[in-house]
Order: structure tokens, then sequence, then C-alpha cells
């Protein structure tokens, strides 16, 4: 399929996507919806002969071509040591003991933001593992699953792209050495930290929301209805049964460390830190060379088994039902797998088929770059607009890095460093909130949670964040480069705006 440039046409097939998912609350048809209206403005746009075959053909050919068959393994592995930690009693156990631990509703909420902000290596890995880990204790507690989903979603990609040690470091890197202009890729990412203000100010609602009770919006009306005992669990195909109650917290606990070590070999391994090149014969080097997909995978596996050699020699499972539960914990992650296929398919559309980026890069060159000032709120917009559409938040940096560093290094090179971080911070935008971003959907599908419940109840906070941080790099780009000043601005900001929402959000619940 040679690419056709559709201009703002290329971003529809988002738009419809998303706004059908909003609109119907369900996400699977939205998105396939979205795909072929892509692949049918392709088929016209390129004068195909048969027009509705060809917008079949090219819809299921971009979706078999975009699948990451690692992840699809590695969410289902996952999803197969969920189901038999659940069998084998371990989350009963662990739920047990963090009950007796955590007192309250606020620490069930504070202990899943820090855990997510300790598995700081890799979006994916944070997302299903968190969830894992806590949902025995937030649901003792109250918690609704879309908050949970939320906590989740914003300690993931927030919290990978300030971590210098993280596979988003490494992407982040290998776009800066392709343009040249830092004498150090990782020294200009950690210089771009401070600048981070949607990541930062991301991690700090969490927090913020888990230590108060300010909360607005959709988000409120479903912590409402968790405290009337509705916590919006989504219905499973298939419910672990509980085959011992001899389980100890150890079988919970052996088997998730067993993930998160062989997720770390793992990594290291791909990336050659027991190769022949010796450049690679670090940890930080060899985690900058790996590739986290196939790591995950192995990860996985080898979770699977440490969980195998605990629960069957001591006759917690029998290997027939140990192999059970796997097959019934792969059939429980097959919605999210369909939601990511399809979701990758529809990122395939815009990227590959209609161009959406060059057409974001004509809105760079040709918008108004050339207000020196304005250069960080601008790029941060449209890095947010075209990772929203997207769902991306790789090809967006990876798209808008060489482009944006040479832009800025001509017209403003003071304000080059907030630029990238404007970047940065954009591109996690759509990553931390897109309906068909990949981390959104594996959030959601940590928590057990609705995906549509997950994007609707999170967006608000999302764009309150988004819409701070653009004042953040106003001040920035007009003010004063201090990043702590700029980010005690937008903080503020956000404080003030987070305060005044949820009055009005209680006055509504009073006068109803």
């Amino acid at each position: 399929m040679d690419p056709y440039y559709a201009g703002w046409l290329s971003i529809l097939p988002p738009v419809i996507a998303i706004v059908l998912a909003l609109i119907t609350k369900e996400v699977i048809s939205s998105l396939l919806i979205g795909i072929l209206s892509g692949t049918f403005i392709y088929a016209v746009g390129t004068g195909a002969e048969f027009t509705l075959m060809s917008t079949v053909e090219n819809a299921f050919a971009i979706m078999g071509k975009r699948v990451d068959f690692n992840i699809i393994m590695f969410c289902s592995a996952l999803g197969a040591l969920v189901y038999v930690i659940s069998m084998a009693g371990g989350s009963r156990a662990y739920g047990k003991w963090a009950t007796s631990r955590i007192k309250s509703k606020r620490s069930a909420m504070l202990s899943t933001a820090g855990l997510g902000g300790l598995i700081f290596i890799d979006d994916y890995f944070n997302c299903l593992t968190v969830g894992t880990v806590m949902k025995p204790v937030t649901d003792t507690y109250g918690v609704s699953r879309a908050k949970l989903a939320y906590i989740i979603d914003a300690t993931a990609a927030p919290i990978c792209i300030i971590a210098p040690i993280s596979s988003w470091a490494a992407a982040v890197g290998s776009n800066l050495k392709s343009t040249g202009a830092f004498e150090s890729d990782l020294g200009a990412f950690v210089a771009a930290i401070p600048y981070n203000f949607y990541a930062l100010l991301s991690l700090a609602m969490v927090f913020i929301l888990c230590c108060t009770k300010l909360d607005f919006g959709p988000m409120r009306k479903a912590e409402k209805r968790a405290d009337e005992g509705d916590l919006g669990v989504l219905a499973q195909p298939t419910a672990a049964k509980l085959v011992t109650k001899n389980g100890t917290v150890w079988d919970m606990i052996i088997p998730i460390l067993g993930l998160i070590v062989c997720a770390v070999l793992g990594m290291m391994y791909s990336g050659g830190y027991w190769g022949k090149d010796e450049a690679y014969h670090t940890f930080t080097a060899a985690l900058g060379n790996c590739s986290a997909s196939p790591s995950l995978v192995w990860a996985s596996f080898g979770g699977l088994i440490v969980a195998l050699l605990m629960y069957v020699p001591r006759r917690l499972l029998t290997l027939s039902e140990f192999m059970g539960g796997v097959m019934e914990g792969f059939k429980a992650m097959l919605p999210a797998c369909v939601i990511l296929v399809f979701a990758w398919g529809l990122s395939g559309v815009c990227q590959e088929m209609l161009q959406t980026p060059k057409f974001v890069e004509h809105l760079v060159k040709d918008g108004g770059m050339s207000i020196g000032s304005l250069i960080p709120f601008l790029i941060f917009f449209i890095a947010a607009f075209l990772s929203f559409s997207t769902g991306t938040a790789w090809g967006t940096f990876g798209i808008l890095i060489p482009l944006i560093v040479p832009v800025a290094q001509a017209i403003c090179p003071e304000l080059i460093v907030v630029a990238l971080s404007a970047t940065l911070a954009g591109s996690v935008f759509g990553d931390h909130c897109s309906p068909i971003s990949d981390t959104t959907i594996l959030s959601s599908a940590g928590a057990g949670c609705s995906h549509i419940d997950h994007v609707s109840t999170q967006l608000p906070y999302a764009v309150l964040v988004a819409l701070c941080s653009g004042f953040g790099y106003l001040v920035a780009g007009f003010v004063t480069t201090n990043p702590w000043v700029c980010l005690l601005a937008s903080g503020a900001l956000m404080v003030v705006a987070l305060v005044v929402l949820s009055r009005i959000s209680s006055a509504k619940e009073a006068q109803a």
C-alpha cells in the first residue's frame, strides 16, 4: 500500500472512532468503523477500481501489518498468571494481608500510586502489574475500578517519560541522536525533565486526588456509586475459581517478583549486556539498547514457570488445573487484545496510509511557528493533538523531535530544551488518555474496568492537566525559563481549578 496524503481528512478516522466510542459506550465497533472510514478515504483518494472491496481488504491488511504479537503474547500470559495466582489462593491471601496493614481508602489509593511510581521501566508492564497486585486491596476499601484505572494510567506513561532508566528514555535518546543538536542524548533527556509539565502535574494530580475528596465530573459519580457498593467491576467472561484456601501471601508475591526480575534480566539480555559489544556492558547502556516487547514476553513466561514450580509440587493445583487456569486466563484477556489490534490498525491507517504526520508537519511549518516565544506552547498542543489522534507517544515524538529541534535551534535557541520537553509532554498526553492508546487500553484491562468508563472518567482530569501545562509553557516562553517558577505557576493554577471544579460538582449534587 503506497501512502496517500489525505490532508485534513487524515484526522477524520480517529475523530469518528473517538466520538462513536463516547456516544455508544462500545469501543470495538467504534474502532472498526474508524478503520473502515480511513480505508474508504484511502480507496477513494487512490482511485481503487473496486472501492468497497478495497476498503475491506485494506482494513484487514493494515491490522495484520501493525499487530505486535509480542505484546499480545505478553498480555495473554500475564492474564494467565493472574488467573492461576487467584486459583491458588494467592490473591485472596494477599488481600487479607494487605488489608490488615492498609487501614483506609486513602492509604489504598496512595499505595497503588506509589507502586505505579516504582515500576518505571516500561508502561505496559506497569499497567498490568499494578492492577494485578492492588485490585484486592482497593476493592476492599471501596475504590471504584474507574479510579483505580486512572491511578494506574496516570502513573504509567508519565513516570516512564521522566525516568532516565526506562524503555521510553531509550526511545527518546535514539530520536535525539539523529538531530545532532546535543552533546549527550541522556543529558538532554535529563535536562528536559523539569520542563515536562504534563508528566509532573499528572503525577501531582494523582496524589492530590488520593489525599483529598476533590473529584469532579464523571469520576465523582463513579466514586459515589462505589460508596454505595457498585465498584464498576467489568464482567469477565470467566471468573477465577478458588481451588484451594491454603495459598499464602508468598504465592502471589514470589511469582510477581519473578516476573519483575525476569523482565529486567530479559531487557539486559536483549540489550546486549552479556553480548560481545562492550559498549553495552553497563546496565544503562543495555537498557537503552533493549527490545522491550520480547523481553516482556520472556518475563511473563518466566513468571508462569515460577508459579508452576510453586503450586504444583505443593499440590495447591494439579498440573491439569494449572494448565486449565492458563487457558482461562488467555480467554479473559481476549477483549483487551482485540481492542489493541483494532487500535493498532487505526493508528496504521493514520500514519501509513493517510499520512497524518505529514499533515501535522505542515501545521508546524506553516502554522505560525515564527513567533519564537510561543514555540513551547504551540509545540505542546500540536504534539498533544497528534498523540491523541494516533494513540501513540513514541510515534509522536519520533515524528516531531527531528522536526522541532532544528526549528527551535534556528528560531529561539534558548528555548530548545523547553521545546523538547513540550514535545515529550504533548506526546504523553495522548498516550495517557486517548481511547485508542494501548496504555489506556491496558490500564482499563489491568483494573478490570470498562474501557469506555475509564476513558470518560479520566479525560476531564487529563484535559485539565494539559491546559495548566500549556499555561506553564506560556510562562516559559514569555516570562522566565526557570522550570520551577513555571511548574509552580501551572501547579497553582491546577490546584485552584481542581478546587473550583470540585465545588461546582458538589453544588450540582446538592441541587439534584
